[in-house]
């Protein structure tokens, strides 16, 4: 029988900060350099200084550390919490998904279908952490571990940024971009956009990867 006290006592508040685990810390500093990484590249195009673009460049691969340190912490502390998927693949769009094709654009991948390869490559990276969620238990053994993605990881766009780094150091990049443009019915396409458009549909396929 619940006692009348029991009734009338409102509901325990969520505390947010509390459920915070070490490897949560991790996570958001993933989602910290990816939102660094897309504000360099907004200086980058206002201020046109190369240290900028350098900085949104150099942010990825720190996060890729953290996404990687994340789980390697939690499973060595044994402790999880509750938001901790969900800001792993928050923390993942941002730092991945939205980063890299920052930078595209911010190093002249700006023709309207530049921008509509961008917009799908970021869209198959918020479709295959959803998938990821989705499926997870589905994929895991006996122990709860999954041992395969379906899709290439999003993480794997930092090797675009990686190619993006190698052609600023040899100045083919803005005006100079490796590859020039194709007019498409009047619509500008640089070749050099393809690469995300592979990326992102790697990310959205079924092909299996096997799980470090």
């Amino acid at each position: 029988m619940i006692s009348p006290d029991s009734r009338s006592s409102p509901p325990r508040r969520f505390s947010m900060l509390r459920t915070f685990v070490l490897a949560d810390f991790l996570t958001l500093g993933n989602g910290f350099c990816g939102t660094g990484a897309v504000l360099a590249s907004m200086n980058y195009l206002v201020t046109a200084e190369p240290r900028w673009l350098v900085l949104a460049m150099s942010l990825l691969p720190a996060a890729l550390i953290l996404d990687f340190a994340d789980g390697r912490v939690s499973r060595w502390r044994r402790r999880s919490s509750m938001l901790g998927a969900d800001l792993d693949s928050l923390a993942d769009i941002i730092s991945f998904g939205l980063a890299p094709a920052a930078i595209g654009f911010a190093v002249g991948l700006r023709g309207a279908l530049d921008v509509a390869v961008l917009l799908y490559f970021v869209a198959c990276g918020i479709s295959r952490l959803a998938r990821f969620n989705a499926t997870a238990d589905a994929l895991s053994d006996e122990s709860g571990k999954v041992k395969y993605f379906e899709g290439t990881p999003i993480p794997t766009s930092v090797l675009i940024v990686g190619v993006l780094a190698v052609l600023h150091t040899q100045g083919l990049l803005g005006r100079n971009l490796w590859l020039g443009h194709w007019n498409l019915g009047g619509l500008v396409l640089h070749p050099l956009t393809l690469i995300y458009a592979v990326s992102g549909s790697a990310m959205i396929s079924t092909m299996r990867v096997p799980k470090i």
